[in-house]
C-alpha cells in the first residue's frame, strides 16, 4: 500500500508541476484556434526575454485573439498564378497611370530629394505605390498584431511570422507607431507600400523630420522608405529597370513573383513616357 501511495503522490506532484508551467509547454503551433491563448502567453514571455519591454508587449498584444479569416486568406492566394497579361490587366488601368502621373507632379520636390539621396527614380516608386495600395487608398484595415499573432501560431509559416511579430513589437517599442493604429493587410503588411514588419524595422526612414517613421500617414516617409529599401537591395543610380537589367533583378527583392516584378517594370516605363 505504501508503494502505491508513493506512486500516486508522485503523479499528483507531476500534474501540479505541469499545471504551473502550462505557458512554457504550450503548443509551438496549431492549425485551429485551440491552444492559441496558451501559445500567446508563452510568446509574451519569450518577447520579454528577448529584450522587449513588458509594458510594450502587454499593450501591443492586449486582447489579441485568433483570426480564422487570416488563415483562410493565407490558404487561398491565387493571383500570382495568373499570366503576366492577366495579372497586368487586373492591376493596372489607364486611371491608375493617369493618377500616378498627377502624383509625380504633386510630389515632384519630394521625389527629387529622394532620387538625389537614394538614386531611385519617381516612376519606379510610383509604380510600386500604385500597385500595392492604389496610392494609399487600400492599405488594409485589419489589426497587424492580430494577423501576425495568428500567423505566428499557425503551423504553415510559424517561424517566419514569429519573426515578423517580434519586429512589430520593435516598431511600437521605438515609438514609430502605436498598436491601435497599426492596421494593414491580412498578412500583416503595413503602410502605403505594404512593408513587412521586419522590412519596416530595417528600411523605414523619417523623411519629413518629425522623428517618427510613419508608413501609414506620412507620404514623404512612405516614398523615401520604398527607395531606401530598393537601394539596400542594390539599386544602381541612373540605370534602367527593363527585364534582364541589374535593377530588374533588384525589383525581385521587392517581390519574388515574376508577374509582379514584370508589372512594376512595365508600369514604371509607361509612367516615364509623359
Amino acid at each position: 500500500m505504501r508503494k502505491y501511495g508513493l506512486v500516486f503522490g508522485a503523479l499528483v506532484l507531476t500534474i501540479a508541476v505541469l499545471s504551473d508551467t502550462t505557458p512554457s509547454l504550450a503548443k509551438s503551433c496549431g492549425n485551429t484556434a485551440a491552444g492559441f491563448g496558451s501559445w500567446l502567453a508563452g510568446f509574451k514571455k519569450k518577447a520579454v526575454a528577448q529584450g522587449h519591454s513588458r509594458r510594450v508587449v502587454e499593450r501591443a498584444l492586449k486582447g489579441v485573439t485568433y483570426d480564422r479569416r487570416v488563415v483562410r486568406l493565407d490558404r487561398s492566394q491565387k493571383s500570382f498564378k495568373l499570366s503576366f497579361r492577366q495579372f497586368y490587366a487586373r492591376r493596372v488601368s489607364g486611371a491608375l497611370i493617369k493618377k500616378g502621373r498627377r502624383l509625380m507632379k504633386k510630389h515632384a520636390r519630394t521625389f527629387a530629394r529622394i532620387e538625389k539621396r537614394y538614386g531611385v527614380p519617381a516612376e519606379v516608386i510610383i509604380a510600386i505605390w500604385g500597385l500595392e495600395t492604389g496610392y494609399g487608398g487600400n492599405s488594409g484595415k485589419m489589426s497587424v498584431m492580430r494577423s501576425l499573432a495568428t500567423l505566428s501560431f499557425d503551423c504553415r509559416r510559424s517561424a517566419f511570422f514569429t519573426n515578423e511579430l517580434m519586429s512589430a513589437l520593435t516598431i511600437v517599442g521605438r515609438g514609430d507607431m502605436v498598436p491601435e493604429r497599426m492596421r494593414g493587410a491580412w498578412a500583416g503588411e503595413i503602410g502605403q507600400t505594404q512593408f513587412l514588419a521586419s522590412s519596416y524595422v530595417k528600411y523605414a526612414v523619417d523623411f519629413n523630420g518629425d522623428r517618427r517613421r510613419d508608413l501609414i500617414r506620412s507620404i514623404p516617409d512612405v516614398l523615401a522608405s520604398t527607395a531606401n529599401y530598393l537601394r539596400a537591395y542594390g539599386w544602381k543610380r541612373g540605370k534602367g529597370w527593363a527585364p534582364g537589367s541589374h535593377n530588374y533583378q533588384v525589383l525581385r527583392g521587392w517581390n519574388k513573383a515574376k508577374v509582379y516584378v514584370q508589372t512594376i517594370s512595365v508600369m514604371a516605363t509607361r509612367l516615364a513616357q509623359r
